[in-house]
């Protein structure tokens, strides 16, 4: 049985995950859907040491899965935890001494996010509306309920801070992005992966929250066992 451990994105509400852990479940395996800090000074310690602490115990195949702004997180715990896997899930991936408000410039998400909406006919640089970027394919139901409760959001102190590794730690990583995600089109995404992991996207339905609008889709894509080319293609290959 191989244990998921759920991380969520700037949402942090381990309810982000409420519908891919019964998901995983099905399959055979343990889903831990992780709490993230909801304090302002927390950082990048506080929000590793958020997800070491949802492993209660030392397990045997140990996959960590990051949403979004958890890909910043998840490299620090493979120096704590023995983990077996990384699955990036719409993530942002960091390079050495860049943080994550620097990332948006950086990897030129604006500008991909601008030319993906003219695209879809919604014209250049349309303003941030949360219903269109991130819920446009989640249940009318399931978005009611995400809504219903005010989030504090990601702490501004781990936005500041920069990502501290040098390189991407030596654990099998998948990519996996939907191919609707209006917020990381998937043509950004397969060239930033591929300049900063040096690894190939592997598609998924769904928009940016496809864990919501299709767990069983993602779920089965999580679990699917481990293959050569899978794994990094360059297992030196510097975060930077």
């Amino acid at each position: 049985m191989t244990t998921y451990v759920l991380v969520p994105g700037a949402d942090g509400r381990a309810w982000f995950w409420h519908r891919l852990v019964p998901e995983v479940q099905a399959r055979g395996h343990r889903a831990v859907a992780v709490e993230l800090p909801q304090d302002d000074s927390a950082g990048l310690a506080e929000y590793a040491d958020a997800v070491v602490r949802a492993v209660d115990e030392p397990r045997d195949g140990l996959v960590l899965v990051a949403q979004s702004l958890a890909g910043f997180t998840v490299p620090l715990v493979c120096e704590r935890l023995a983990v077996d896997a990384l699955v990036l899930v719409n993530a942002m991936v960091p390079v050495f001494g860049e943080s994550a408000g620097q990332w948006w410039e950086n990897t030129g998400q604006g500008a991909a996010r601008s030319a993906k909406a003219v695209r879809d006919g919604r014209g250049p640089d349309p303003a941030f509306d949360v219903l269109v970027d991130f819920f446009h394919d989640v249940p009318p139901e399931v978005t009611e309920r995400a809504l219903a409760e005010e989030v504090g959001g990601p702490s501004p102190t781990l936005f500041a801070e920069p990502w501290p590794l040098r390189t991407w730690p030596e654990v099998p990583t998948r990519f996996l992005q939907g191919r609707e995600d209006r917020f990381f089109p998937i043509e950004f995404q397969r060239r930033v992966v591929q300049e900063r992991l040096g690894i190939t996207v592997e598609e998924t339905p769904g928009g940016h929250l496809s864990a919501l609008s299709h767990p069983a889709e993602l779920a089965e894509l999580i679990c699917r066992p481990p293959t050569a080319a899978a794994d990094r293609e360059d297992r030196g290959h510097p975060a930077s």
